[in-house]
């Protein structure tokens, strides 16, 4: 069973790393779009739409990188788990809002557009292996019952 937890843990950390990766990698390359996208929302004033999209995706990236090179994980992951759980609460604002815009989550120029509904499910999937993970990164540290 060890054996598999690893397994497990290094997968689901490889994928969060692609996945963080590639948000940022792709937000980043237009932060001026992601700043309108941002700004969709209707949750922040307009200034900080501009923050949000200059930092967010570098961000991402950093957290991304760290579970790639499995260096720093756990802070990687609370940051991520942070960052996820207001992604999951602003999809939910807009579902409850009414209103219907792309979600913004892989940058201005993803080629599928994602309804926020569709999203916040994907989200959830992403905070299954963001807590997995989480779990069996610390099992892994426990020491071994004598």
């Amino acid at each position: 069973m060890k054996l598999l937890a690893k397994i497990i843990y290094h997968l689901s950390r490889l994928i969060l790393a692609g996945i963080f990766i590639y948000a940022g990698v792709t937000k980043g390359n237009n932060p001026v779009e992601f700043a309108g996208q941002v700004a969709n929302y209707q949750l922040l004033p307009y200034a900080w739409n501009y923050l949000v999209a200059a930092t967010l995706p570098y961000l991402e990236l950093l957290c991304g990188t760290l579970l790639l090179l499995n260096k720093r994980v756990r802070p990687a992951l609370l940051v991520l788990f942070a960052l996820n759980l207001i992604f999951m609460l602003a999809l939910g604002s807009l579902i409850v809002r009414g209103i219907d815009i792309d979600c913004g989550c892989f940058g201005p120029e993803a080629a599928e557009k994602t309804s926020p509904a569709l999203a916040l499910l994907r989200d959830t999937g992403i905070m299954v292996l963001l807590i997995l993970t989480w779990t069996l990164r610390y099992r892994q540290h426990l020491p071994e019952p004598e």
